[in-house]
């Protein structure tokens, strides 16, 4: 795992990087007759709800003193105008008049021009690395944390596969100590079932969040009404929001519109949580042996459904 100082550089350096960035795009802004200041205050009146200098305060971190002169600037300017709270006598609303509404539009169309001439140069793969990476970056260290939109498909897309090899590997070591041994396991898996894979017997269910693969379930058919459950997985940061439930409810409903009259699955007496959920649903222990292969001692579990 990596350091807390080695952490702490990389935000830093990150931190030097981005502004470096940030100041080649508010420089074209400052050749306006706005400062940067003014344009930000001007944005947020323009998109914020119900906007009051107490909300300009707290998220740009301007002075109440500074953000008075921009106010009465503007006012004086026609691009804003101030109305009393009806909730509140003591509060006033900020509103873009619509000389200031046009002023912003134009101010947002500078700012797309400058983006996109930063990005004119990056591929269309980078572009969507670029965004995902911010995304990550601003849940990660928001305050609320709200998880991306998370969409679950049942293609296969080139990279899928080894997203999913990645995802096994790197939280079967933090979790559960297993070595490389166990990533081998999971590469051969995943090449014996693409080798011979069969649209119409099998199904994989992948749930994807700003480009990133962070969890799936597989059934993967093996002849004459049975199937096995395979590669239930899920990232830590998407844990109790109830998406494991929806990928495990999705291949339990795939299994039975089948018509599957069995379905079993192959876990390890480490994965609690998961065995649980199984054993809600039906299946029954009907194997075990012990697995010292993968770095750690551990009991491989065969659980099976008897659907018809």
């Amino acid at each position: 795992m990596r350091s807390e100082t080695s952490m702490i550089a990389d935000i830093r350096r990150f931190s030097r990087f981005y502004t470096r960035v940030l100041g080649l795009l508010d420089s074209r802004l400052l050749s306006t007759e706005f400062s940067l200041s003014e344009v930000r205050v001007l944005y947020e009146i323009g998109t914020t709800p119900d906007c009051t200098a107490k909300m300009l305060i707290d998220w740009l971190n301007i002075d109440a003193g500074y953000l008075s002169r921009i106010m009465k600037k503007f006012e004086k300017s026609g691009l804003a105008y101030r109305v009393q709270s009806e909730e509140d006598g003591r509060s006033y609303l900020l509103h873009l008049s619509e000389k200031g509404k046009e002023t912003l539009e134009k101010m947002d169309a500078l700012s797309n021009k400058q983006v996109r001439q930063l990005i004119s140069q990056v591929s269309d793969r980078s572009q969507a690395e670029l965004s995902a990476g911010m995304k990550t970056i601003e849940r990660i260290l928001s305050e609320d944390r709200d998880l991306p939109d998370i969409e679950i498909r049942t293609d296969i897309r080139p990279g899928d596969i080894g997203m999913l090899i990645h995802l096994h590997g790197w939280i079967y070591a933090q979790e559960c100590g297993y070595n490389h041994v166990f990533e081998a396991y999971v590469c051969r898996t995943f090449y014996e079932w693409m080798e011979r894979y069969d649209p119409e017997n099998d199904r994989i269910w992948l749930a994807e969040a700003d480009g990133r693969i962070v969890g799936s379930i597989a059934v993967i058919g093996k002849g004459e009404g049975i199937a096995q459950l395979r590669w239930f997985i899920l990232h830590p940061d998407y844990r109790g929001a109830g998406l494991g439930k929806q990928l495990f409810e999705q291949a339990m409903a795939y299994g039975r519109e089948k018509g599957l009259r069995q379905m079993f699955l192959e876990t390890t007496d480490d994965q609690e949580t998961a065995i649980r959920m199984y054993e809600k649903s039906g299946f029954r222990k009907t194997g075990e042996h012990a697995n010292e292969a993968w770095g750690v001692r551990h009991i491989e579990r065969t659980y099976t459904l008897e659907l018809g």
